[in-house]
C-alpha cells in the first residue's frame, strides 16, 4: 500500500505545494500503534482493527476511530513464471502457507520442496491471509518472513519453487496464479468473484478535518482515483 500512499502524496503535493505529507512504511500495525500514540495525522490500512487495537484506541484516545475506504485491492499468489502451477484452490493456498503441502510435486508441480515467503506480523497482509485464507491457522514454521511486498516479488523471482503473497498491483516477472479457477483481473475483484478481495482504508482518529479532510477528499475524487487506478488498485467509484 505505501507505493499507492506514494504516488497519492505526491500527485497531491503538486497540487498544493504548501502541504507536505510524510509517507512511511512499516504495517498496518505499525501505522495504528503510531495513530494510538498521535504522532501521525492518518494510517494507511489494509485491515479493520483488531479488538486489542480497538480497545486500546478507545482507553487512551476516547475514540475507536474513523475509517475511510479509498480503494478495492485483491490477494495475489505469486509464484515463479516456470512453475507449471498457475491455479490453486482456496484448500491448496491453505495448505502450503500451513505447512502441509510441502513439495509442489504433491499438486502436480516440479518435485521441488516449496519455498514460502510471508509477511512479517506487523503487516495487515499477514494478518488478513491469516485470518481469510488459514482461518485462524498458525502459519507453516519453515516460512520465511520478508519485510516488504516489493521484496517478496524479487524473491519470487529469484527462485522456482518459491511461493508469495501481496497485492495485485505488484508486477514483476511472477504469475498472479488463479485462485479456485479466476483471475484476479480489475472486474473480477470490483464484483467479488475473485475469492481474496479487500478494501483499502485511511484511518484517523477523529472524523477528518481541515488539511487532512482536503487530502481525503481529493483521493476519492475522480483525480485521486484515477492513480488508483494507474497503480493497479481498483477505484471505488463506479464503473462507467
Amino acid at each position: 500500500m505505501k507505493i499507492l500512499m506514494d504516488r497519492l502524496a505526491e500527485h497531491y503535493m503538486r497540487l498544493h505545494p504548501e502541504i507536505a505529507i510524510y509517507v512511511e512504511a512499516g504495517g498496518t500495525g505499525s501505522g495504528v500503534n503510531a495513530l494510538i500514540e498521535e504522532q501521525i495525522d492518518i494510517c494507511s490500512a489494509s485491515r479493520l482493527l483488531s479488538s486489542t487495537e480497538t480497545s486500546k484506541m478507545a482507553q487512551k484516545n476516547q475514540t475507536v476511530g474513523y475509517f475511510t475506504v479509498i480503494a478495492k485491492d485483491a490477494l495475489s499468489i505469486y509464484v515463479h513464471p516456470e512453475n507449471s502451477i498457475t491455479d490453486l484452490t482456496l484448500k491448496q493456498i491453505k495448505q502450503i502457507f500451513t505447512g502441509e503441502i510441502r513439495n509442489w510435486n504433491e499438486i502436480g508441480g516440479p518435485d521441488q520442496e516449496i519455498i514460502v515467503y510471508i509477511r512479517p506480523p506487523n503487516s495487515g497482509t499477514y494478518f488478513y491471509f491469516k485470518e481469510h485464507l488459514l482461518e485462524g491457522e498458525e502459519y507453516f514454521a519453515g516460512a520465511i518472513t520478508v519485510p516488504t511486498t516489493s521484496r517478496i516479488v524479487q524473491l519470487v523471482e529469484s527462485h522456482l519453487a518459491a511461493i508469495g503473497y501481496g497485492g495485485i498491483a505488484y508486477g514483476g516477472n511472477i504469475i498472479h496464479t488463479q485462485v479456485n479457477g479466476i483471475h484476479s483481473t480489475p472486474d473480477n475483484v470490483r464484483f467479488d468473484l475473485y475469492p481474496i478481495s479487500r478494501y483499502l482504508y485511511l484511518l484517523t482518529l477523529k472524523k477528518p478535518r481541515g488539511p487532512v479532510q482536503n487530502f481525503i477528499d481529493w483521493i476519492l475524487s475522480g483525480d485521486g482515483q484515477k492513480i488508483v487506478e494507474e497503480i493497479g488498485y481498483i477505484s471505488i467509484l463506479p464503473s462507467e
